[in-house]
């Protein structure tokens, strides 16, 4: 793939510790599962008393996470270096999960033997029902799934993990999948276009555009409003929402446009907020969990609104209170390398303050006011 190569050219890089997971067709991946598990077998059946070894993983914490660039691209993401974590049989804490990498690495080899694709909610009830003893909640399946991508360095996709789209796109843009005919965001009513969960699609999907901005946005009421009142057509431009945090179809289309068009600006429009920072962040950096595939999501977006300066447009009855999730959020923000001094700038005022305010406030100005702001702001 042409992000890959350019990804890999640019080793060139500033660091040359990143580790990074390889797309690969199915039988390169059936091959790195079977050698894993025959390695596991050599060991059982050593002579003597069987040493039951560990499975070494690339460390998916802080300490071992940085923020690199490409001399290519100039672009900013997370990345995990080689300091490794341990899955053991021998320790009992972490004896289930141990297991539990190899359970997911089975189903993972079925799928792929039956030319399949699941998603991970869809993996989470085979292993449920299959394996009840090790999997009790959606949470350790998708830990799990990233264990094994770092065990076996290879992205999730190529394991045969597709992703579940909530992500929504509408504006001055035209998509042409293989085949099809070419669609029209700008045609949308104001429920947008569905963005598709095939990762392979998206990356060949014919994407043009006479746009002069690409607008993420947090809330799905919010992306509604702006497509109803055609805010697209004010200020050329191509809207996107993941409706909250962000999956990874969404964010590798948003990628996808920001290679295909590098001078287009990438703003966001989140609440003020540390979590919505934070859903800013993993669009711009990509996250930790996902360290190993973050330079194929990451992409350079600037934080347009709603900003401390803002705050005079916004009755002091609007704001809510900093819950308890929200200074923990701070805590971790403030604490990490990757965010600017003008973000730690805007969380020290969102704990100052003690409070929250939400896009929607803007409305104390009338429905149409969005729209102005963010002409305004642009």
């Amino acid at each position: 793939m042409v992000d890959d190569q350019l990804f890999k050219s640019s080793l060139l890089f500033s660091e040359q510790r990143l580790c990074y997971a390889d797309i690969l067709p199915p039988s390169q991946v059936r091959a790195r599962i079977e050698v894993a598990v025959l390695n596991f077998l050599r060991i059982l059946t050593s002579p003597g008393r069987p040493a039951v070894s560990d499975l070494h993983l690339i460390g998916r914490r802080s300490r071992n996470s940085n923020v690199g660039s490409g001399l290519v691209s100039g672009g900013l993401w997370i990345y995990l270096s080689k300091e490794v974590t341990k899955r053991s049989l021998g320790r009992e804490s972490a004896a289930k999960a141990f297991v539990r990498v190899w359970k997911v690495m089975e189903m993972c080899l079925r799928v792929l033997v039956e030319e399949k694709r699941v998603t991970q909610r869809e993996l989470f009830y085979k292993l449920l029902c299959s394996s009840p003893e090790y999997f009790t909640s959606q949470k350790q399946v998708n830990r799990t799934i990233q264990d094994v991508v770092a065990l076996l360095r290879c992205s999730r996709y190529s394991l045969g993990i597709m992703a579940s789209s909530r992500g929504l796109i509408a504006g001055r843009v035209m998509l042409q999948e293989a085949n099809q005919d070419v669609f029209d965001c700008s045609s949308c009513g104001s429920s947008g276009h569905a963005i598709k969960g095939d990762l392979n699609l998206l990356e060949n999907l014919v994407i043009n555009t006479v746009a002069r901005y690409v607008i993420v946005i947090e809330k799905h009421a919010v992306f509604q409003r702006l497509v109803e009142d055609r805010f697209f057509n004010h200020i050329p431009s191509i809207l996107i929402t993941a409706k909250g945090y962000p999956d990874i179809a969404t964010r590798l289309l948003l990628h996808r446009i920001s290679r295909a068009f590098p001078s287009l600006p990438i703003l966001a429009l989140v609440d003020w907020n540390p979590a919505g920072l934070a859903i800013l962040c993993t669009f711009k950096y990509g996250s930790i969990g996902m360290g190993l595939e973050a330079y194929r999501y990451a992409c350079n977006v600037k934080w347009l609104g709603v900003r401390g300066e803002d705050l005079q447009l916004i009755p002091e009855e609007s704001l809510t209170p900093l819950k308890a999730k929200d200074l923990q959020i701070a805590k971790s923000l403030t604490s990490s390398e990757i965010l600017q001094d003008c973000y730690k700038e805007e969380l020290s005022l969102m704990v100052q303050k003690g409070s929250r305010a939400e896009v929607e406030a803007l409305y104390y100005h009338g429905y149409d006011f969005l729209g102005k702001y963010l002409a305004e702001k642009i």
